[in-house]
């Protein structure tokens, strides 16, 4: 009985030995993302990104098994994100916060961040402070500024003397008018009238009308994606504005594949600032963007390679660290990485922890019968300006 006994309690210390052994191997990763709600798309390419950085890596990040808990906000909800974040810490042990779609979002998880120091992966959030607050936050996406104050100094520099701003009167709107109208002005060119825009269902008619009486050389508008580029897209005909002789500028939401399906023809002419397109010349995006598409049926966007680098990012890390996921051996980790992406050279500012890339400069062209965005002209090393002017 004795021998039984003690057998039983060896093979109970060998199971619990072989959980232990088994959960250090796996590494868990909470993700916070909208896949319900108005919102829902771009959860879904962002999921999907980061599903094909794990299936291309056997379900590995720096040699450890990955466990994924998804929690869905719904939307625009930062109590209800927050809420997610805490759970994911207290209740099932995550080692690293990931996802975050929206600014608000973000913001709210990132106390929880701070405040239980977890890693966490900022893969579209876009307001620039973002990652002030949280010092275990690294982010792969883009900031507002670093593609629009870009834009608006490269318009300057090309031509444009007098621009007008149409921005949606919201967070990242009023982000843009003000990155547009710092690089446009400090460059040389005169703003010569702004206008912010109702959120929902906003008449753009009666907004690009007063654009036109002004006789700008060049409009920029940001609004948000989704519907609403179409209905911009209207509006131009409408009222008689030809962006192959009236400059219209953007953030990239405006003539991404959805937006340029909806405007047709009228779209082209249009400049953008962006990050990423599926259409960018590369051996590694043509990769990227096949087995995107064996996989999901669809075109990657700049949804998927915040994800898809988000995930890359945390492989380096884990690599770097020597598989430790405390959030202050990640962090450290993060800061300076670097990698090709299928966008282009990235970097993880080790000061700020954001993400320094190259900013494309695209005009929409008919190829082969398709509108698609040309990249004209290629700006790298792009960091994100608020944060570059708040060292000096």
């Amino acid at each position: 009985m004795k021998r039984l006994l003690l057998a039983g309690v060896c093979a109970f210390a060998a199971s619990l030995l072989a959980t232990s052994s088994h959960a250090q191997g796996t590494v868990k990763i909470g993700v916070i993302l909208p896949y319900s709600g108005q919102f829902a798309d771009a959860a879904t390419q962002m999921d999907d990104g980061i599903k094909l950085y794990l299936k291309q890596h056997g379900n590995k990040l720096g040699g450890k098994n990955v466990e994924l808990i998804r929690k869905d906000t719904g939307g625009i909800a930062p109590p209800v994100a927050k809420r997610l974040a805490q759970e994911l810490v207290t209740r099932d042990n995550v080692d690293i916060l990931a996802g975050f779609a929206l600014t608000p979002n973000a913001l709210a998880a990132a106390d929880v961040s701070a405040e239980a120091k977890k890693f966490m992966v900022d893969m579209n959030a876009a307001t620039a402070i973002v990652t002030t607050k949280s010092p275990y936050m690294a982010r792969t996406s883009l900031t507002v500024p670093q593609l629009i104050q870009t834009l608006g100094t490269w318009a300057e520099k090309h031509g444009l003397n007098k621009a007008y701003t149409m921005v949606t009167d919201y967070g990242p709107g009023i982000d843009a008018e003000g990155a547009f109208q710092k690089g446009f002005k400090e460059a040389g060119g005169d703003i010569v009238g702004s206008v912010r825009m109702a959120v929902q269902n906003p008449d753009f008619t009666a907004y690009v009308q007063r654009a036109k009486d002004l006789n700008p050389q060049g409009i920029f508008v940001m609004i948000p994606g989704g519907a609403q580029p179409g209905a911009f897209g209207k509006a131009l005909a409408e009222v008689g504005i030809n962006p192959k002789k009236t400059e219209v500028m953007g953030q990239l939401e405006i003539a991404d594949e959805h937006a340029l399906a909806s405007m047709g023809d009228i779209a082209l002419g249009i400049i953008t600032a962006g990050h990423y397109d599926y259409n960018h010349h590369s051996k590694l995006n043509e990769e990227f963007v096949k087995a995107y598409n064996e996989d999901f049926k669809r075109n990657p966007d700049f949804f998927s390679i915040g994800a898809y680098d988000g995930m890359h990012l945390i492989d380096i890390a884990l690599q770097k660290s020597g598989g430790k996921t405390d959030g202050e051996s990640l962090i450290a980790a993060a800061k300076g990485a670097s990698w090709e992406s299928p966008r282009g050279p990235i970097s993880i500012d080790p000061e700020t922890r954001d993400i320094i890339q190259t900013v494309y400069i695209r005009k929409v062209e008919k190829v082969g019968g398709k509108l698609v965005n040309v990249e004209i002209a290629s700006i790298p090393n792009v960091k994100d300006p608020v944060k570059a002017a708040m060292k000096k």
